[in-house]
């Protein structure tokens, strides 16, 4: 079996990769992050979705972009807000950190001697973020080939983004039909201890109507 590292948070689109790089026949290592985000209840999910999926490693990386701070997510001075419909990119944008987790996901692929990497990014239904584009994800896999061991000896590193053009829609019927089950994700930005959601900001809201677009009953704990 080929290896892949696949960075999970413990919500529904990297559930949902993850399920993908499995059913592809991927030998999946499953990477997460204690980032200093406000709610922690979403690496509770992780930890119980990379063990439904029998995954063959999950490590939990501690860092703290909340030491710079400057996204409603990592600091404390600012508030989530709630959903609304803007073409500005949101305070829920956390700076570089989709460059930050693939990184770190680029260097342990390299002690693997793997060359695949799973991101569940997404630019259908999702806030503007610059870091879940392809054009990103594009330049970002032409940086991992050069700046690699790997790269430059021809073992070409694929950066995977099986979400990429799906609605929120397609992408729950696609984890359904994976064996996923959704009750056990976390998505919201605030969620609580128990990780019951808030129900109001931007990842609740897209959570939502995915699960009413694909006319399918919301597993979601809301407070």
């Amino acid at each position: 079996m080929s290896k892949a590292v696949i960075l999970l948070s413990g919500g529904l689109d990297s559930t949902t990769t993850l399920a993908i790089a499995q059913s592809q026949g991927f030998e999946c290592y499953a990477l997460s992050f204690d980032y200093g985000q406000k709610q922690k209840s979403e690496l509770n999910s992780a930890k119980k979705i990379a063990k439904q999926f029998n995954a063959s490693e999950h490590r939990i990386m501690s860092i703290s972009l909340s030491d710079f701070g400057g996204s409603a997510l990592t600091d404390e001075n600012i508030a989530v807000p709630n959903f609304k419909q803007s073409n500005e990119i949101p305070v829920t944008y956390v700076p570089a950190r989709n460059t930050v987790f693939l990184s770190y996901a680029l260097a342990w692929a390299e002690v693997l001697d793997c060359q695949s990497i799973f991101i569940g990014v997404n630019s259908t239904d999702y806030s503007g973020y610059p870091d879940c584009r392809q054009e990103y994800i594009t330049a970002f896999e032409i940086m991992a080939n050069l700046a690699t061991k790997q790269g430059i000896e021809g073992q070409k590193i694929n950066i995977h983004t099986p979400l990429i053009s799906l609605n929120k829609a397609q992408i729950i019927t696609k984890g359904l039909s994976l064996g996923i089950d959704y009750s056990l994700t976390t998505t919201c930005y605030q969620a609580n201890d128990k990780g019951e959601a808030c129900g109001v900001c931007d990842a609740c809201e897209y959570r939502k109507l995915g699960f009413q677009s694909a006319n399918i009953t919301d597993p979601t704990k809301y407070q």
